[in-house]
């Protein structure tokens, strides 16, 4: 749960939302149900950093705004669907994510 949590921390401090998603994944990924999780997490990190690229390139013709918007806003509602789901003990994969890693 706080793997997908700890995603919001990249609406107000970048890095951070990057690095303690994965940095929870590392330490705790003995177990299966956490490393499915993490997984699922990267996943949709990696997605996100392709996505973002190409919506600040798509500034210069104005759709990025919409595009990175857009995309702020699917972040914070799949980290807290995702936690909610990680609550129940069910594994939820985001939607628009690029499968990565395998899951």
């Amino acid at each position: 749960m706080f793997i997908h949590l700890s995603l919001l921390l990249g609406v107000a401090f970048p890095w951070i939302g990057l690095i303690i998603p994965i940095v929870l994944w590392l330490v705790k990924r003995e177990d299966e149900y956490i490393d499915k999780n993490g997984r699922v997490v990267a996943n949709w990190l990696i997605s996100s950093i392709i996505y973002s690229i190409v919506g600040f390139i798509l500034l210069v013709v104005i759709i990025g705004f919409g595009v990175l918007l857009a995309l702020a806003v699917c972040h914070i509602i799949f980290a807290i669907v995702g936690a909610i789901k990680a609550k129940d003990g069910e594994l939820w994969h985001y939607p628009l994510s690029i499968k990565f890693f395998n899951v």
